[in-house]
């Protein structure tokens, strides 16, 4: 499976299973196989997480937010691997959140590929609004 940059909404959809409203990456900016991948997702005030998270005052959940994370290395196994049938966390560790992720805000994900042995795959994901660091994790998943 080949892919150009940038990848439009119908491009993911090739690469990874997810699907509204469990597609938290909107375009992948740019991708180096076996190293890194920067997406992005526009929040929208019509998301559902955000329906009741929380009423008058609407914050994307944390977990959607390392969701988006897992998304974008799927979309990096993907390319790198050339095909993929499964990308499945298997650790997720040192979650940190900074800053609330509001409607309005362009979410940024930077996921690095720190190391990979088998199916086994190893992140790093900084997530950003603005340039200002909302996120961190680091996790694990297993590619098929």
């Amino acid at each position: 499976m080949n892919f150009s940059m940038p990848m439009d909404i119908t491009a993911i959809q090739k690469a990874i299973p997810h699907r509204y409203p469990f597609l938290f990456i909107d375009r992948v900016l740019e991708a180096t196989p076996w190293k890194s991948i920067v997406a992005i997702r526009n929040i929208t005030i019509s998301d559902p997480a955000l329906q009741g998270h929380f009423p008058n005052n609407p914050i994307v959940p944390g977990v959607v937010i390392v969701e988006g994370a897992a998304q974008a290395a799927g979309v990096l196994g993907c390319i790198s691997k050339g095909s993929l049938e499964q990308c499945l966390f298997t650790e997720i560790t040192e979650a940190r959140f900074r800053q609330s992720v509001v409607p309005g805000d362009v979410l940024r994900y930077d996921v690095t590929l720190t190391k990979h042995r088998a199916h086994f795959v190893w992140f790093e994901a900084c997530m950003s609004v603005n340039g200002s660091e909302v996120a961190t994790v680091k996790f694990s998943a297993l590619l098929k």
